[in-house]
Parts: C-alpha cells; structure tokens; sequence
C-alpha cells in the first residue's frame, strides 16, 4: 500500500494563513503534530466510502471535509489514519455534543495530519466556501492576473471599486446578483441619475431591473464569461459590465460608468482582472459576512432574553440606557390577518411575506442610520431594534414609521417599549413593546385587509389595553378548564356558524347602545335585539346581569384570539 508523504509537492499558503481568514468560531484545531505551517494546494470533499480498496488514492496537500462523519463516531480513526497515508494536509470532521474519542487524538498525534474540527452551528456550506475563499486569497500575488489589485485586506469591496476605478478609469459599483449595491467607488463627479438613485436606495431601482431583464441584459451577462457594453441612451452614461464567477456561481457584478471623463482604453481588460480578483472578495463576503451577521442577529436576540453577555458580539454599549422597538410588517393585501401573535419569541421564522420582508428590509437600513448605536435583529415578520435612549420613546418607533409608509403595499404595526436604564432591563423592554405591537393589531382586526393602515405607539399610550392583555394572558390557561354560558355560547357559534357571541361583543362594546352595535354590525337593531334575547334563551348569557357581563367581555375576548377548532385551548 503505497504512502504518501504529506507536504511533499504540495505547494501553497501554509494551513495557518488559511485558517486566519476564515470566519471566528469555524473551526477548531484538535491536534496538528506538524503545526499549521504546512502547506495547502488545495479544499475538497471527501466521502470515505469512495476510497480505492487499494488504497492509491492521493490527497496531497488537501483540506478535507469529511462531510458525516464526527469527532466521537468509530470510524474517525480509520479515515483519519487513510488521510494520512494519501498525504493529506488537514480532515475536517464534525465535532458533535461529545468532543473527539481519545483514541482519535491519540491517532492524530502519531501521524502528520491535522484534525480539526467543525464547530456547532456551522454549515459545511459555509465553511466550504470560507477555506476556498481564503485559499483563493492567499494565492502569489499575480497568480491570477490581478496583480494590479492586490495587497486589499479580505472582504475589502470598498477598496476594491476604489482600485478599479482607478484602474479602469470610471465610476465603480459591485453589486450581488440580485442588484443590491455590496461597495462603490468614491464620487470624484456627479453621477448620472441612475447611478445617484443606485447608490441611495442601496440598489438597483425595481423598474430599472425589470427594464433590463426584459431587454435580455442581464440574460446576456450571466451567460458571458466577458465584458458585456451596455450603451449609453438620452438617460443614461454607458456602462461595462461584468460577471464575477467561482467556478459555475455567480457572485455579482461589477460595473463601470463614465465619470465625467471617458473610460480608459483598455478599461475592458481592467475589468477582466478586476473580476478574477474580486472572486475571493465577494465569496468572502458570501459566508464570512453571512456568519458575522447572523451571529451578531443571535447575540442581539439573546440579549434581548436577558443574556447581558451577548452585549459586546451585539455591538451593544454596557454603560447606556436603551430602549426596545418592536416592528410587524406585513403585505398590505393581507394586513395582520393570518398571525396570531401567539408564538414565543424567535419562533416566528418563515412566516414573513416577501413584501414584508422588504418593508423591514428598509425599516432597519432607516434603523442603522437613525442613531449612532442603533442595532437589529429579525424573526420572521418582526423586527427588533434597540436604540440608545434620547429624544423620548417614540421617536424611534416614528421616524421608522414614517420611512415604512413610503414603501409600496408596506403595513407596519410598530411599538416601542420603555427606556431600560441597563441591559438586564431589556426583555422587559422588549416584552412590553410586543404588547403594543398586539394591542395594534387588535385594533385593526375589525377592519379589512385591504383597509389595514401602518400604526405605531409608546407604551404610555396603550397602557389600560396593555394590561387587559395582560389580565386575559393570565386568565387564559383557566378559562379553558371551565364551563359555562359563555363557553356554550361560544362553542354554539364555531359549531353551527351562527353569530350570537359577535353580537354580544359589538352590543359590550357599544357600551349596551343597540343602535351603534346594530350599525357596527351593519344589520338592523330589530336583528341585533333578537340575537340577544336568543342568547338569554338558548344560553342563559344576559348582558344585564353584571357577573354574565364580566364573563361575556373576558370569554369573548379570549374567544376572538383562537383559530376555529381550539375551542377551550
């Protein structure tokens, strides 16, 4: 069986600089009886079971990922020992609840490959495109024609339309594939309109996208490997645009406009080098920008439940007061209906329309410039923003309001909870500014979906209609153990579809005014009339009678926050 000595011809920046640019927390080096200075060619997949039996497969200088296999499983130790003998420079392996079986550290120490581990909470996605990226950022300065553009620190997509720009001499945007503006290059003139509207809403304008994709631009640009022209009309300046690819994937897109000055002669060529160079750039920002958001969005979340630790990844200040706002966006075509609000916090993932998440895609953009301080984290259809104290509770919840009202179909129900004078006061916060935001979305609940408006309010607004909510959460779980005319009433109405309770509820109300409750209804009082004396009839429920009044207000209540079927839930 032949043994390959690792490191032997592989050649390439040393294991240590790769895992130096990867994400924090990725990976994990168990042992590494070599050090991390030997060298890596390259990062691939490996499935142990696609071994030659006898066992000449090579993998010199590789990282592999052993996709399935963890740290504490028995057959770490066999693929581990194969690794080693096909010169591999690294294994990558689950880590699992466990830790690594000491036979497998034991193995690792005698042999000349590294293990490491994949920490929780990592996808083998991510940390796939994290080592390719650093491997392809670490690669000799003019390996890949892009000489003209090295020495940028990783991720750097600022400095990277800045060196372009030069290079190419124009006006430069990277943009991910579905046009959102990731970097540009500074202003030297004034840009073009498109190029102004662009850089503002931090992408492409809706129209201008459809525009382009009907035309077959974009089409066109995906498909080419090139520099593809998009010319200049009355309008606009031309542009040279490019794709960035990684292998098949499209990361985005680089584009040059004129600026003031036409485009360098060999502006096409600079732009072929641009995109090389951009490739690990852009990957980088894919999974490193990805894990850094996503794990700032979990230390705000746990903040928020009253983990004061999180407050340095959150980006939180220890020493200031802040407050917590809470915003629900919906499509204005469906309006609140549809969410019962009854979820535990952070569980509402996947219930958020497309048209909602673009609402808060744009309330925390709003949030981010509204206040040095501000930060931002979402679940599902809602967004959390704590947002140091200063001009009042409200002003918040407003100024986000307002910026949420200019977004089509966008319905937002926004409600800000009182200043936490320190962290540990944020979950209450946070628990009241939820309250609001239901205390909204029960006010709207009479109204269509159609004729659902954007509302906001501070907790010094709401505050009886926060603490019946309050009462009713509590009374809740006992309500649905007991029995009575209400109950029949109710079960009555979800059986056999008829209306008695919603005409008890308009007539309490309507402060027991039957003309109003009848128009609320939208029938005639002789109706509303006869329903009431039905429900003294048939259930023995008599608004007239205080303690059936009490009970009818607190049953009705409950009654209207439960989906048919979970009758005494």
């Amino acid at each position: 069986m032949p043994t390959h000595e690792p490191g032997r011809h592989a050649t390439g920046p040393s294991l240590e600089q790769i895992l130096g640019l990867i994400a924090p927390g990725m990976l994990d080096v168990v042992v590494a009886p070599r050090g991390t200075a030997v060298p890596v060619a390259a990062v691939a997949l490996h499935d142990p079971g696609e071994e030659r039996e006898d066992g000449t497969w090579s993998a010199t200088g590789l990282i592999l990922l052993v996709v399935g296999v963890e740290v504490a499983s028995p057959e770490a130790v066999d693929v581990l020992r194969a690794a080693d003998r096909a010169g591999a420079a690294a294994v990558v392996m689950r880590r699992g609840g466990r830790g690594p079986r000491a036979a497998l550290v034991e193995a690792a120490g005698r042999g000349r490959t590294a293990l490491l581990a994949r920490r929780p909470g990592q996808g083998w996605t991510e940390v796939l495109g994290g080592l390719r990226t650093a491997l392809a950022y670490s690669a000799p300065p003019g390996a890949d024609g892009a000489a003209g553009v090295a020495g940028l620190r990783l991720g750097d997509l600022s400095g990277l339309a800045n060196t372009v720009a030069d290079l190419v001499g124009g006006a430069i945007t990277i943009e991910d594939p579905q046009s959102r503006v990731l970097a540009y290059s500074r202003l030297d003139h004034e840009p073009d309109p498109m190029r102004r509207l662009t850089i503002l809403g931090q992408e492409v304008p809706r129209w201008r996208v459809v525009e382009l994709r009907e035309s077959g631009f974009f089409q066109a640009l995906w498909s080419s490997e090139d520099v593809v022209r998009l010319p200049a009309d009355a309008r606009y300046a031309e542009r040279l645009v490019i794709a960035v690819r990684h292998g098949p994937e499209v990361l985005g897109s680089i584009w040059a406009a004129v600026d003031g000055r036409p485009l360098a002669e060999d502006a096409a060529a600079a732009l072929r080098t641009a995109a090389r160079a951009a490739v690990p750039h852009l990957s980088h920002h894919q999974t490193w920008g990805r894990a850094a958001a996503r794990a700032r969005e979990d230390a705000v979340h746990a903040l928020l439940k009253g983990d004061v630790r999180a407050a340095h990844e959150a980006g939180v200040a220890t020493d200031r007061p802040y407050a917590v706002m809470v915003a629900e966006a919906y499509d204005g075509h469906e309006g609140h209906h549809g969410y019962d609000g009854h979820d535990e916090y952070g569980e509402q993932a996947g219930s958020a329309l497309t048209a909602g998440q673009r609402v808060l895609d744009v309330l925390a953009l709003q949030a981010a410039a509204y206040r040095p301080g501000c930060v931002t984290a979402r679940s599902g259809r809602r967004l959390y923003v704590l947002v140091p104290a200063g001009d009042g509770e409200t002003g918040p919840a407003r100024t986000l309001l307002a910026t949420a009202r200019s977004v089509p179909r966008g319905v937002v129900l926004a409600g800000a909870g009182p200043v936490a004078a320190a962290l540990s006061g944020l979950p209450a916060s946070r628990e009241t500014a939820e309250l609001v935001v239901r205390v909204l979305r029960e006010r709207a609940g009479g109204r269509p979906a159609g004729e659902v408006v954007s509302a906001v309010a501070a907790y010094d607004e709401v505050v009886p209609e926060t603490t019946v909510l309050r009462l009713l959460d509590r009374v809740e779980p006992v309500w649905g153990s007991l029995s009575g005319p209400v109950h029949a009433m109710v079960e009555h109405d979800r059986a056999h579809g008829s209306a008695y309770g919603d005409s008890v509820a308009a007539y309490l109300d309507a402060s027991c005014d039957t003309g109003t409750a009848a128009r609320r209804l939208n029938v005639h009082p002789n109706t509303l009339r006869y329903r009431l004396r039905r429900a003294r009839e048939l259930f023995g429920v008599d608004p007239a009678d205080p303690a059936v009044r009490l009970l009818a207000e607190i049953g009705l209540r409950l009654a209207a926050r439960r989906p048919p079927g979970n009758v005494g839930r």
